[in-house]
């Protein structure tokens, strides 16, 4: 028996650049309620999600329930009954949403311009964090050695 290929989420090509963390990728209240979710780090109902971020996002229950169902749609959530009562969780963790969704940013931008994208990347990485460059460099060193 084969080993099963994880369920990856459903997501649509969309880029928000000035959008802050995984609100790039996912509205902003969708991003609000991942968040909560992973944070609450057990399945939750839709009023405890809701109570986690009402305090800084004043919105209905009946729209956190809708939105909650569309990241289940999405793949993002899972969705149960535990006692009678409907519970969401994440389908993915933090880590391997982030690595999912970069992975297809950049196999989203390579076609347009190689070469360019290697460069710009290397310059905006120098800029915001040089300590990543040696991490960077040693992830080369390690993609070349796998290659041969």
């Amino acid at each position: 028996m084969s080993p099963r290929k994880p369920v990856l989420p459903k997501m649509g090509d969309g880029v928000r650049l000035s959008a802050d963390g995984v609100a790039k990728v996912l509205g902003d209240l969708e991003a609000r309620l991942l968040t909560a979710v992973w944070q609450l780090d057990e399945p939750a109902t839709a009023r405890t999600v809701h109570e986690s971020i009402i305090d800084d996002h004043d919105v209905a229950l009946l729209t956190v329930v809708t939105v909650l169902n569309k990241l289940v749609e999405k793949r993002i959530l899972t969705r149960r009954k535990i006692r009678g009562l409907l519970h969401y969780a994440a389908a993915i963790s933090p880590a391997d949403f982030h690595e999912y969704v970069s992975r297809r940013m950049v196999e989203g931008v390579i076609d347009f311009a190689p070469e360019r994208l290697a460069a710009c990347f290397v310059d905006v990485l120098a800029e915001r964090d040089p300590a990543q460059l040696d991490h960077l460099a040693k992830l080369v060193d390690e993609a070349r050695r796998r290659r041969g």
